[in-house]
């Protein structure tokens, strides 16, 4: 097709949309009616699965052609300007979770189903015939009609006005793209709030829900709010914000303006019996969402090569306003422990995608939301700005973007202008080099021959890379006087010695290890460093593990070296350095064969690193007890049980015995860990039977995660083999709670090979079902992550390298084989110093 953008051929101003659902039948029908400015005597506009009966302009039958391919309806105007163009369809009421689709659940054994939408990136197509594109803003009128039963109720971006004849009317929504549209209808629970400035916040989940568990999303929510707009200085500009749980939902949340979908697991929470980690995962899932509806919403990204303008900025406002809302929860922590590593891994393979990245095929856009990318390191990025700015600015700058750009669109240049507005620092310039290339630098920071401290950059890989001789103007965050940006490959920052006695301590760059890069000191500067590890603070513990795990990945320091870091730290009562020891001490687990007298050494290091703290915390939370040893002993618990600590295994047991006939009520902190070793230790069928019923039965998302994370750690094959027969059976497994599932049985040595037969077999299977969804090249992403051996590498080429064309999985192909390569490398390379530093370390 000539065209690219069908922008570029008509502007829509107004859509009045008809929609009517058909459950009975699974079929959509309507009417969608737009007013707007024709650009060219031929205009585009986008359907998708659609059957289009009639296409008038100003009243009057026109021609059209439909091009399924470039899913397009051609139709010939014979002249420009302003027009009415009214298209009739029908469509496909799907199950792929995307466009308009239904949600199924059981209450009190009926079945079920909520019908709602997603429609990012591309999918309103499927539900009505539009412009299908970030920049073509309009305002939308939508008229409802469904296959409607009593007690059922409609929601939609904006609210209700009237009910006609069994048709819904909703208000006019402000200007908005079409992938912002969303609406909703079932049979709906629902707790309403009210803002300080008077917007109504709900929340709404099926009836199949205890009422209490919309309580913790319905304060968050409204308190969310009105922080954002007192941070943006800018009003909420809708009446209400609804809040929606879906029983299937392929994303964890969608920021749909005013009516906000999220997974059940997201959002829905027993109040009594969560723990912190979960209730701090929900919390930012909200904020995250909310911020969107300023950062995302009010002002949308031009085009999607800019999805991390949306997607960088709200993952880093859930932190900061969560931080707000509660302090005491200290949930930069949790950036530190999720966001960080996450961005630090991904973005040291080769062929990794920048976070600005051009796209114009609609099969690429989804491949655009790489997590680790786009969201993590994307919000890095932004972190390292607010911390170069300070809050004021940040605000300063963010109200005049908000200001100029309200209801339109922007470029991501248009932010950096807007935040250069509140500061000196050309801001653009700086974040051009972190956003326009891919990967990131490892600052060699050494005292050379003369007694001068000397920096120089060089770009980081994890296994092969080619050196571009790329460079980056790093925000140096130096505890000792240095430039606050350097942007040269080599700096000379004068005499060590000197440095080092007017500083008064060791000398350390990337405080607070909020700019994405990693230090390798030399041995001087590390010992003087470790020397004073007492009085290190939490964040920088963290950071020496973080960095020196991303050293040993990388071939430049030894992994051995690691191994008496974790010991110094094992005593610890921060749970940010707990959190990095257990994930550099699960990277150890690599270098063991199962049933191995090296995984038996491991095994008790593991036991000498958990045994004191599993003594000082006990298995049962204890009243008035710190966060910090709430959120210590699940890593403490899970270590014991992985080390057989044959006390661990009893209490557990007991634990088990007592709360059989109520497995939910356990206390959702230790629950997970009884779960496991009571299968690993305890199992039987009748074990893993009850455990699939209660998965079937409960609605408690905390509860499903920990029977899925307890039934995949079976050493019974045949129960194994009873999984995975599961994972296509939707009334036990739902599509979108597979993946789980798969990487469970994947990461189990008894069960990976049932797993890995499951997805090459059943492949097409995969792609049929959770295909169209930005959630499928994820499932590449978790095998290679387990995958580690020479044999499971030359499989992995042999399945994945022929569909190394697919759309939408190149990148990801790519990327996966070099992880599993540069895995394989380290282990030959690494094994024995790791397995002989071990031994030495338990004996």
């Amino acid at each position: 097709m000539a065209v690219k953008r069908f922008y570029e051929t008509f502007h829509p101003e107004h859509y009045d949309l008809f929609i009517d659902v058909n459950r009975a039948d699974k079929t959509i029908s309507g009417t969608s009616t737009i007013t707007g400015e024709a650009q060219d005597d031929t205009i585009f506009i986008n359907q998708k699965y659609m059957k289009i009966s009639a296409v008038r302009a100003d009243g009057k039958d026109v021609d059209f052609t439909v091009n399924d391919k470039d899913e397009a309806i051609k139709i010939d105007l014979g002249r420009t300007g302003e027009t009415t163009i009214a298209i009739d369809y029908s469509a496909p009421l799907t199950d792929s979770m995307m466009g308009i689709y239904p949600s199924y659940y059981e209450l009190n054994g009926e079945k079920k189903q909520i019908i709602g939408t997603q429609f990012e990136t591309t999918f309103a197509r499927q539900a009505f015939p539009c412009v299908d594109e970030p920049e073509a803003k309009a305002t939308f009128t939508l008229s409802l009609k469904w296959d409607e039963k009593p007690d059922e109720i409609a929601l939609g971006n904006m609210p209700e006005t009237s009910v006609e004849n069994g048709v819904h009317h909703f208000e006019e929504t402000v200007r908005m793209s079409t992938y912002l549209v969303a609406f909703a209808f079932g049979e709906l629970q629902s707790k309403i709030a009210e803002t300080k400035g008077g917007i109504k916040v709900g929340v709404f989940a099926t009836k199949a829900h205890k009422p209490k568990e919309l309580d913790f999303a319905l304060d968050i929510a409204t308190r969310a709010i009105d922080f954002y707009e007192k941070f943006y200085e800018t009003p909420y500009p809708l009446p209400h914000s609804w809040q929606l749980a879906l029983p299937d939902f392929s994303a964890g949340a969608m920021e749909n303006w005013g009516l906000i979908t999220y997974r059940e697991a997201y959002l829905l929470l027993d109040p009594d019996n969560t723990s912190l980690e979960m209730k701090k995962l929900v919390a930012t899932v909200i904020t995250h969402e909310l911020a969107h509806q300023w950062f995302g919403d009010l002002v949308t990204m031009k085009w999607w090569d800019n999805l991390w303008l949306n997607e960088s900025f709200a993952n880093m406002m859930e932190y900061l306003s969560v931080d707000n809302l509660e302090p005491d929860w200290h949930i930069w922590e949790m950036f530190q422990t999720s966001e960080a590593p996450a961005a630090l891994q991904r973005d040291a393979t080769d062929g990794v995608q920048s976070v600005h990245v051009q796209v114009n095929d609609p099969a690429e856009i989804d491949a655009l939301f790489d997590s680790a990318i786009v969201y993590a390191k994307g919000s890095r990025m932004l972190v390292m700005v607010r911390s170069l700015l300070g809050d004021e600015a940040l605000r300063k700058g963010l109200k005049y973007y908000f200001d100029h750009h309200k209801f339109g669109n922007a470029t991501g240049d248009d932010l950096w202008n807007a935040l250069s507005t509140a500061t000196d620092l050309n801001i653009g310039e700086i974040m051009h080099s972190w956003l326009e290339q891919p990967g990131y630098p490892v600052v060699t920071a050494k005292i050379n021959n003369d007694g001068h401290l000397v920096l120089s950059q060089k770009q980081f890989f994890i296994g092969d890379g080619e050196d571009k001789g790329r460079t980056w103007q790093i925000p140096l965050n130096a505890n000792f006087d240095a430039p606050t940006i350097v942007a040269e490959k080599e700096i000379d920052l004068g005499d060590y010695k000197k440095l080092r006695e007017e500083a008064g301590h060791p000398l350390r760059i990337n405080v607070g290890n909020n700019s994405h890069f990693i230090v390798n000191y030399d041995k001087t500067l590390l010992n003087d460093i470790l020397a004073d590890a007492d009085n290190l603070d939490s964040i920088t513990k963290l950071q020496l593990l973080q960095d020196l795990r991303l050293l040993a990945e990388g071939n430049v320091v030894s992994y051995a070296d690691l191994v008496p870091l974790l010991v110094k730290f094992a005593d610890s009562k921060s749970s940010l350095v707990i959190n990095a020891l257990y994930t550099t001490a699960a990277k150890l687990r690599q270098f063991v064969k199962p049933g191995s007298a090296d995984e038996e050494n491991l095994k008790q290091f593991y036991n000498d690193l958990s045994i004191k703290q599993v003594e000082r915390l006990g298995w049962i939370p204890k009243k008035g007890e710190s966060d910090e040893d709430a959120q210590i002993r699940p890593y403490e618990l899970s270590a014991s049980i992985y080390a057989g600590n044959a006390e661990s295994i009893k209490t557990a047991h007991k634990l088990y015995e007592e709360n059989s006939d109520n497995l939910e009520a356990l206390n959702a902190d230790v629950r997970p860990y009884v779960l496991i070793s009571e299968v690993k230790n305890f199992g039987s069928h009748n074990l893993m039977a009850k455990l699939i019923s209660e998965y079937k039965k409960t609605n408690d998302a905390s509860y499903k995660a920990d029977i899925r994370a307890a039934a995949t750690s079976t050493i019974d094959i045949a129960e194994i083999h009873k999984i995975v027969s599961y994972f296509e059976d939707a009334d036990v497994i739902k599509p979108q709670d597979l993946r789980g599932w798969y990487r469970g049985v994947l990461a189990n040595s008894h069960g990976q090979q049932a797993a890995w037969d499951w997805i090459r077999e059943d492949w097409s299977w995969l792609e049929k079902t959770v295909g169209g969804d930005m959630e499928f090249a994820t499932f590449i992403t978790v095998t290679a992550a387990i995958f580690h051996t020479p044999e499971r590498l030359k499989e992995f080429k042999a399945f994945f390298t022929p569909k190394i064309n697919t759309p939408g999985l190149t990148r990801e192909i790519k990327m996966d084989t070099k992880v599993i390569e540069s895995k394989v490398d380290m282990i030959a390379r690494e094994k024995d110093a790791v397995n002989g530093t071990i031994k030495v370390a338990i004996d």
